[in-house]
């Protein structure tokens, strides 16, 4: 009887052990669990961020190169530019030549023809 009662002994404690392991493990996986959903938690909330903070890149981005295409439309072409700055530079080195003349001071200077005027082509 007593190795019964020495075995009932022995059977309660290793029960006593088994529940306090078990809620040991209970307590550990829901620690793990609640980290888990933190996680999880601060994961969605990082990637709703970043995709928020790209919308707004990309529609920046979008109003820059609308910004370009239209300042393209505004300015004038390169070869035009240097035709433009070309034209001017004949100018002002023909200027002096004409300045008389433009003054009515002078004839036209030698090297260049007189115009026809409306009424000689008529």
């Amino acid at each position: 009887m007593s190795s019964y009662l020495a075995q009932e002994v022995h059977l309660a404690r290793r029960h006593e052990e088994i529940l306090s392991q078990r809620s040991e493990l209970l307590q550990q996986m829901e620690t793990y669990l609640g980290d888990k959903k933190t996680k999880k938690t601060w994961q969605t909330q990082a990637a709703d961020a970043a995709h928020k903070r790209n919308a707004a890149l990309l529609n920046d981005i979008e109003a820059a190169g609308k910004k370009l295409q239209e300042r393209v439309y505004l300015l004038p072409h390169p070869d035009t530019v240097k035709l433009e700055t070309l034209y001017w530079a004949s100018i002002k080195e023909s200027l002096p030549k004409w300045e008389q003349f433009l003054l009515g001071r002078a004839e036209v200077p030698i090297g260049f023809k007189k115009m026809k005027t409306a009424n000689q082509n008529v």
